[in-house]
């Protein structure tokens, strides 16, 4: 079995709430994150009306959820094509908003990094941000040797397609960059690569 790291910077997630305090909420979701989306706010009434939210499906959510999202009389929603346009309206929507405004984020461990480096972009707090992981143990790496950034890894070691070298997958996560490192697994005897092993978490 490969010890994948004994250095551990992950973040760490809880379960999405809404602060009964803020004035509004903005809530960007991504594939399953919907699932928790829904969840949260069926326990709180009222909430919807001064709720945005933003959404982008996933080819690995087996469930569309943008039907589901329709039946809510929200204060806006916006499905995105994809998280690009998803992150490109989160930026429209947080440099025209004002103080009162909690931003909650649910979906991939990538995902997530990605909507709380954008928001730090505008003033807002990293550890101020309510988030919820879901779905599947893909990660975002990047290569330490030619820094390619490779979406949804799931198993280590894996090829990077940058440089073609066999990286393990550590669990340093960059908050910076909203990814794992890799690093190059048989550096001191090249040619010895173990079997894959899939990412549990």
């Amino acid at each position: 079995m490969i010890e994948i790291s004994q250095l551990d910077s992950r973040p760490t997630y809880g379960r999405l709430f809404l602060n009964p305090r803020a004035r509004s909420h903005l809530i960007a979701a991504q594939g399953e994150g919907a699932a928790a989306v829904l969840a949260v706010l069926a326990e709180v009434n009222g909430a919807c009306s001064k709720t945005i939210v933003l959404y982008a499906e996933t080819d690995e959510a087996g469930e569309r959820h943008a039907d589901q999202f329709a039946l809510f009389d929200w204060a806006a929603f916006h499905l995105a094509g994809g998280p690009s346009e998803l992150l490109a309206t989160l930026d429209g929507v947080l440099a025209t908003e004002t103080m009162g405004l909690h931003l909650y984020v649910a979906g991939s461990e990538s995902f997530i990094g990605e909507v709380i480096s954008r928001a730090a972009g505008f003033g807002v707090i990293p550890q101020s941000v309510v988030a919820e992981k879901c779905g599947l143990p893909a990660r975002r790496v990047q290569c330490v040797h030619c820094k390619y950034i490779t979406e949804a890894v799931t198993a280590t070691p894996y090829v990077c397609l940058g440089c073609g070298q066999s990286l393990l997958v550590r669990d340093h996560f960059s908050r910076r960059l909203s990814a794992f490192q890799g690093v190059r697994i048989d550096a001191e005897v090249p040619g010895d690569i173990p079997p894959a092993q899939e990412l549990s978490r």
